[in-house]
């Protein structure tokens, strides 16, 4: 079974996204070549109120993709030399999305963005077979092999932000 996830599938509450996104696949074509990944760590990042999140201080040019509909790629560059993928989810108007932190045979956010070959090009353009990347359910069922936990790398929230169990993360 092969369904790509459309915007429904990203319309709905961040966190229930983010856990269900744990064994789908992220689907790339390069050169017409098309290549799954399964998704194995995820986390969210949910709200205007999210200290953790771009959004936290309102809307800039660079994050107001996190405003706008659900199942769009948000791509930016970190620390001038990763660039991290996100999609948006939930409403229109609610800024969140969930970070791709690791694929299956590829941990961390910037080695998977190298190895599949996203930049910003992606950025603002919603996850379709037409741009070159999109998600797909194949069928995986990982429900009780999935851990929570907190994010990392977001310690400048504070605790209350930091350690929310907002990480979702294959065990296998």
């Amino acid at each position: 079974m092969r369904r790509v996830l459309q915007r429904p599938f990203f319309d709905r509450p961040t966190l229930v996204v983010a856990e269900e996104l744990i064994g789908k696949f992220l689907v790339r074509e390069r050169d017409g070549v098309v290549t799954p990944y399964m998704l194995t760590e995820v986390e969210a990042y949910d709200g205007p109120k999210d200290k953790a999140s771009h959004a936290f201080r309102g809307r800039t040019p660079r994050n107001a993709v996190m405003f706008g509909p659900a199942g769009v790629l948000y791509v930016y560059f970190c620390y001038g030399m990763h660039h991290m993928l996100n999609v948006t989810t939930g409403p229109e108007e609610y800024p969140a999305a969930v970070l791709i932190r690791g694929v299956q045979g590829v941990v961390g956010r910037g080695r998977l963005t190298k190895a599949l070959g996203i930049t910003r090009e992606l950025d603002r353009l919603p996850a379709t077979k037409a741009n070159a990347l999109w998600f797909e359910d194949r069928g995986v069922m990982p429900s009780r092999a999935i851990r929570r936990t907190g994010r990392i790398g977001v310690a400048y929230a504070g605790p209350l932000w930091s350690k929310r169990r907002y990480r979702f993360v294959w065990k296998d």
